[in-house]
């Protein structure tokens, strides 16, 4: 007999001084005390502010419940964050401070047949950090919280992009399990393939109540295999092979093709899908540097990649549905690669079953990010704990690909002044290079690890070095203008962003200032960069005139993210294979904010999702400048050769076209080819009023203007917009009576529950382009004629 009986219900949750409110298990304390109306929703203008005592409170948890029957009972609790006493009819059971681990206790002579009292007492997450860090000494982080000295979400301290909410609280499933005989105590399936059978070692190790011998039977698709365990044995292996094997491919190259592996012992099941692939990490030196290759059965991936935060600054409110949009929205703009960072947690078996299903690459950090961490115990102990669970837990998962070290926090050891701080005291590298890879080498050798995200392969080296290994990109948004990521020949560019605000109706929602501008305090609140404002203001020079009135703010602003960020994957992508990755800071924000995603908040997506979807795509052209003149570049990240041909066309701004050639491409799978263009083509008359336009078949267009937009003459923009209901929305019929570049129709702004299929569109004089709308029923023409709705580059320099 083996059943788990989850203990959800019943739970409330208490300070010395509030409460008790009803408590959702799993949950935390903001979300109780919120449902309980006892504090303003944190998210909305700077209520945060006003609830970091919470994060500083003791709190406790308590239920009763009946108990149930069997040879041996266990509480197990898969997560308290993060400094908890676990008591049982007064009976304390134990003690955890690692929100990263899950803890099981054998309480069956604790139980009573009925009316059993749980509590579960937080202690402040602030004190126990701070006794760690008063006990191991002060150590460099890039915030002033102590969240280096806990093993806790890093972010929930606040950070560049997110708000100070210190939780607390049963965060994940918590029930009795009730056994006999034996039970799985851990399950590690190390799948490989030879030739076309598939192979799963299935290593087992048990937890008995008897030592007769028992029995581990393993299947996968009907094939199936056992092996007898003898009294008082706890581990075995057991072997099943799966003949003319479906491999599980990226997305882009095959099916992501999943199988059912099911392991029992007694009664106890435990089930899971994984996938056959082999997975390399090519770090081989060459005349450029060494090369930082993902290869997946064998073949070498382009990494179109967007890094990943918690979705939610309370985690416990992102379910498998809000997972799964999330995922599928990052997929339907070309994302191949999730990296989930470092500063957060390690990700849910729900996020991993989707990226498993959608066939989305995965790395993830362990949870280490911008700061010296204590190698000491009590934490060194938690470290080594929490790896071996969690290696355990998520590598059945065929999506995860890799494992890193940490994030930033070498570059930071070599970079930021930390040496000097730091006196001699550990800051992290024993984990980097020796605790964490030792953990997966000895548990999951099936995937590569790294030390850290940026890394560049060789203590000796630099690890921020472009040339070797992963590199992380941030003078462009700190101090420079985006162009310069044309100087960069980078191997792999693990983390690069701009930032912008979100979209009106999300800003709206979450602030209540009259009027809005960019330094009314709540908007100013919502932007946790420091001098972020600054920023943008910076990276608009040369581009765009500075923006009068808070709207052309908010235009200029997300389009110049997406302009960033294009003009920075356009030209990585053009290195291929040199360079063989981009993960774009960031995909998604845990909160309502100004910030470098590319889908705010509430899960509006920005401009730069559009662009990502046009630049991600998995065939690519681009105009680049090569050797003092330009060409057009073609990117095939497909595994078929790509062959077309492709029109290019020097246009002025009337629509003139003054030179023009048609050009043979062929691309070979996964390759990029260059052709050099002609002075015809690549040399503008004006360079005020003409641009480069390139048309091919499996592609989009591209475009190049013959300068930056302030210095261009645009027209003043001319669109006819003809509507039509459509089942669900509108469809808008545009036609460009002028140039108008970047064109945008911003449906929040007519209906904040209204999305449109497409922006930043670009057409040249008499072309059309019809947008879909969901969400809105609203037909009326003139609503969606001119600004703040409808928007184009062209108004910013007009003015």
């Amino acid at each position: 007999m083996s059943e788990l009986r989850p203990l959800h219900s019943g739970w409330t949750v208490r300070s010395s001084e509030l409460g008790p409110f009803p408590a959702e298990v799993p949950g935390c304390v903001h979300t109780d005390l919120l449902a309980a109306g006892a504090i303003p929703d944190p998210f909305l203008d700077a209520n945060e502010e006003e609830l970091h005592w919470i994060g500083k409170t003791p709190w406790v948890y308590s239920t009763s419940f009946d108990a149930v029957a069997g040879d041996r009972v266990d509480l197990v609790a898969d997560g308290l964050d993060t400094v908890a006493t676990v008591t049982l009819n007064g009976v304390e059971v134990g003690r955890t401070a690692n929100q990263h681990r899950g803890y099981r206790w054998d309480v069956t002579s604790l139980l009573r047949p009925a009316g059993n009292e749980l509590t579960v007492r937080f202690d402040s997450a602030y004190d126990y950090a701070e006794r760690v860090r008063d006990a191991l000494g002060v150590r460099p982080n890039a915030y002033p919280e102590p969240f280096q000295y806990i093993r806790k979400m890093a972010c929930n301290f606040g950070w560049d992009w997110g708000p100070t909410v210190v939780t607390a609280g049963i965060w994940q499933p918590i029930g009795l399990h009730s056994w006999s005989v034996a039970r799985l105590a851990s399950v590690r399936p190390l799948v490989s393939v030879d030739g076309t059978t598939g192979r799963v070692e299935v290593l087992v190790s048990l937890e008995r109540t008897s030592d007769a011998p028992v029995v581990v039977r393993a299947s996968v698709s009907g094939f199936e295999a056992s092996v007898e365990v003898p009294a008082g044995e706890v581990s075995a292996s057991v072997v099943v092979e799966v003949p003319d094997v479906e491999l599980w491919w990226p997305r882009g190259y095959g099916a992501a093709r999943l199988y059912d592996l099911r392991v029992c012992v007694a009664d106890d099941v435990w089930e899971r899908r994984i996938g056959f692939r082999t997975v390399e990490l090519d770090t081989a030196a060459d005349a450029d540097g060494s090369r930082f290759v993902l290869r997946v059965n064998g073949e070498p991936v382009f990494v179109r990649g967007v890094n990943w935060i918690p979705d939610d600054a309370f985690v416990t409110r992102v379910g498998r549905a809000r997972y799964r949009e999330r995922i599928t929205q990052g997929v339907e703009a070309g994302v191949n690669y999730l990296r989930v960072w470092g500063g957060g947690r390690y990700e849910s078996d729900d996020f991993y079953d989707i990226a498993d299903e959608l066939g989305v690459l995965v790395g993830q950090d362990f949870p280490f990010a911008c700061a010296a961490y204590p190698e000491e115990d009590p934490l060194g102990a938690e470290v080594e704990a929490e790896a071996r669970q969690q290696v355990v837990r998520l590598m059945p998962h065929p999506s995860l690909v890799m494992w890193v070290g940490n994030n930033e926090n070498i570059w930071g050891y070599h970079d930021w002044g930390w040496p000097a701080l730091l006196e001699g005291r550990t800051w992290g590298e024993g984990y980097y290079l020796r605790v964490l890879p030792a953990v997966v080498h000895e548990l999951d050798p099936t995937r590569p690890y790294w030390p850290g995200s940026p890394y560049s392969g060789d203590p000796a080296l630099h690890p921020n070095d472009p040339a070797h290994g992963t590199t992380h990109i941030w003078d462009v948004w700190n101090t420079h203008d985006y162009r310069h990521y044309g100087t960069y020949r980078p191997r792999f560019v693990a983390e690069f962003g701009f930032q912008a605000p979100p979209a009106f109706a999300t800003l709206r929602r979450s602030v209540s200032d009259d009027p809005l501008t960019p330094q009314s305090p709540g908007v100013a609140h919502h932007q946790k960069a420091l001098g972020g404002n600054d920023k943008l203001a910076r990276g608009l020079e040369g581009h765009f005139p500075a923006p009068v009135g808070f709207d052309d703010w908010l235009w200029a602003t997300q389009l110049n993210q997406a302009r960033a960020i294009t003009f920075g994957i356009e030209h990585f992508r053009s290195l291929k294979p040199l360079c063989m990755g981009t993960i774009v800071w960031q995909l998604n924000d845990n909160w309502p904010v100004t910030s470098w995603s590319a889908i705010d908040g509430d899960g509006r997506r920005k401009p730069l999702w559009f662009a990502l979807r046009r630049v991600y795509a998995e065939r690519l052209l681009t105009f680049q400048p090569r050797d003092g003149g330009l060409a057009l570049v073609a990117v095939n990240d497909t595994p078929s050769r790509w062959s077309t041909t492709v029109s290019v066309r020097r246009v002025t701004f009337d629509g003139t076209v003054v030179a023009d050639v048609t050009l043979s491409v062929d691309v070979p799978a996964g390759g990029a080819s260059t052709a050099v263009l002609a002075p015809s083509l690549g040399s503008f008359a004006s360079s005020s009023s003409e641009l480069l336009v390139a048309d091919g078949d499996g592609a989009d267009r591209a475009f190049w203007f013959s300068g930056e937009d302030a210095e261009l003459s645009y027209p003043a923009a001319k669109v006819s917009v003809r509507t039509t209901a459509v089942p669900g929305g509108v469809d808008l019929h545009l036609t460009a009576e002028t140039l108008v570049r970047d064109l945008a129709v911003f449906p929040d702004r007519v209906d904040p529950a209204a999305t449109v299929d497409r922006q930043l569109v670009t057409l040249l004089p008499g072309e059309s382009v019809t947008l879909h709308v969901l969400g809105t029923t609203n037909t009326d023409a003139a609503v969606w004629s001119s600004a703040p709705v409808l928007r184009s580059a062209n108004d910013l320099v007009q003015g």
